[in-house]
This record gives structure tokens, sequence and C-alpha cells, in this order.
């Protein structure tokens, strides 16, 4: 197989992080020693910016807690926006019936009767479902 200088420096980054498998380290190990001056200058590069090598692996993790607590707080806003938005939804379809004998004599929206006191929860619900509906598409994986 033949291996080039592409390949190895695509495999650079995970060889001097100490992520690379076995086979993978005998791979740029030997393509290095065929190549004295190659295998200078990548070493010279390298070791000139450690921070680089050094800092990726200790990176990582704080980054993946940090968006991990990112999405759980996220979620924990979906779960109360829903809440929100499902009850300031139902409660300006709250009705009164009137019940008889004969059956139900009467059936009325409590809206209709009192639209100051149920407006303002319907304008929340609208609110509510519009803020839920974009922090769930900001979930979504392309």
């Amino acid at each position: 197989m033949n291996v080039t200088r592409e390949v190895i420096e695509d495999l650079l980054p995970v060889y001097y992080a100490g992520d690379a498998s076995p086979a993978t380290r005998a791979l740029v190990e030997e393509f290095l020693a065929r190549d004295p001056e190659y295998a200078a200058r990548v070493r010279a590069e390298w070791t000139a910016a450690p921070s680089v090598a050094a800092a990726a692996p200790a990176a990582r993790p704080s980054a993946e807690l940090a968006s991990l607590r990112r999405t759980r707080r996220v979620l924990a806003q979906m779960r109360w926006l829903f809440g929100i938005a499902l009850t300031c939804s139902l409660l300006p379809l709250s009705f009164e019936a009137t019940f008889t004998s004969q059956g139900v004599s009467g059936f009325r929206f409590l809206i209709a009767d009192r639209p100051w006191v149920f407006g303002p929860f319907l304008a929340t619900a609208v609110i509510c479902w519009l803020l839920y509906l974009r922090l769930r598409r900001a979930l979504r994986v392309p």
C-alpha cells in the first residue's frame, strides 16, 4: 500500500494526541523513518506548538460537559414552556354547562363572557408555544 504525505498529515493530530491505534502509530513511525527530512520538519512543527497537541485532549471533556449542561438546561426550559403553554391554551377553553333533568340545557365558553380575563392567557400561550417550537428546532440534529 502506498501511503502519501497527505495521509500522514491527516493522521498526525491523532498520533500526537496519543489517540492513535498501534497500527496507525506504526504506520506513521515507519513513514517518518523512511523520510527523515519530512520527519524533522513535522517534529519541529509539532514540538514548536505543544499547546495544540497537549490542550486538545484536555479541553475536550470540559467542552463535552458544557455541551451536556447546555442541552439539559434547554430541555428543562422546553418542559416548562410546554407546561405553561398547555395550561394557558386550555384555560380559555373552560366552559360552563347547565344540566336539568332532561339533560344539558346550556353550554357556553367562559371566554365569551370574560375575554379580558382569558385573553392574556391566550397571548401567553401563543408566546410560549412559539418559544417552545424555536427551542425544539434548535435541538434538532441536521
